[in-house]
């Protein structure tokens, strides 16, 4: 690899300290490298990355930040083809695996190819509203659907490849990835899942039954929740959100529709810590 691009989380790395040291380092071993700082939102289609600005001809994205830097990184540059590596500005996190300290290592490790790269399973989900689509997202992490409004649970139907499933009041529903299953999903009682296998997990949030519990289909499956009415027949609110980003609402006798997208997530990996290692660390901090 010889053409770089940071993508810099600016909360993190305010200074550029990092930033400008990791370039410094790049172009020392005659590396090309390009620097985009996501400072914020932006208007439009994209996240906090816009890839126009990226040149075409970029080997790697190193995002510096966290998980949920690389998180909207992967979401924005999904259609590039690119692969990303994470450098760790926060907590031990699942994704981003490099250090500060062990930076300029994992430069040399990247220039020489002593790399893998995981492919990772993304989800895609569209909205309907009487049939018609009312937006559409993609998500690494989950695809969430939740109570909006007043502090109340929400009817939720459930259905797999068109055929019912089940019903339960709850205050939402995660519709997790192996990758996404160390986030929210995880916290809401979902299983722990190697980020290399391909599933859909859905797992239901504080519901209000005793027997709702995860469950798991196959990559292949179609999983669409369909948003039910009030308890004397009201109209409800709700919100889907991908990756906790692009939120859009939704009412009773709306859908969302989710199945594996098309386009994966390409994750360098150095084999500095795999995932039993950080699962492992994680484990015993908590």
């Amino acid at each position: 690899m010889r053409s770089f691009c940071i993508i810099t989380n600016t909360d993190k790395d305010r200074d550029l300290t990092l930033t400008n040291r990791i370039s410094e380092m790049l172009t020392a071993r005659g590396c090309r490298c390009t620097i985009w700082q996501a400072d914020g939102k932006l208007e439009g289609e994209y996240h906090y990355t816009d890839p126009s600005a990226i040149p075409e001809d970029t080997e790697c994205a190193l995002v510096l930040g966290g998980d949920g830097t690389l998180l909207q990184a992967a979401r924005d540059l999904v259609h590039e083809d690119i692969p990303l590596l994470g450098v760790n500005m926060g907590h031990l996190g699942f994704l981003a695996e490099v250090t500060a300290g062990n930076v300029s290592d994992a430069i040399d490790r990247l220039i020489e190819g002593k790399f893998e790269i995981e492919e990772r399973m993304m989800l895609s989900g569209t909205v309907y509203r009487e049939g018609r689509v009312q937006g559409k997202n993609i998500a690494l992490n989950d695809v969430v659907i939740a109570r909006d409004g007043h502090l109340r649970v929400v009817r939720f139907n459930n259905y797999v490849n068109d055929e019912f499933l089940n019903s339960y009041y709850a205050d939402g529903i995660i519709i997790a990835t192996p990758t996404g299953s160390t986030g929210y999903s995880l916290s809401a009682g979902g299983p722990v899942v190697s980020p290399r296998a391909s599933m859909i997990i859905m797992t239901p949030v504080a519901p209000h039954t005793i027997n709702a519990r995860s469950v798991i289909f196959a990559p292949e499956d179609k999983v669409t929740v369909e948003i039910g009415p009030g308890r004397r027949g009201e109209t409800e609110n709700a919100l889907v959100s991908f990756d906790g980003d692009n939120a859009f609402p939704m009412l009773s006798g709306d859908r969302v529709v989710i199945q594996r997208a098309a386009a994966r997530t390409r994750i360098l990996k150095l084999n500095r810590l795999s995932f039993v290692e950080v699962l492992r660390q994680k484990m015993e901090n908590t």
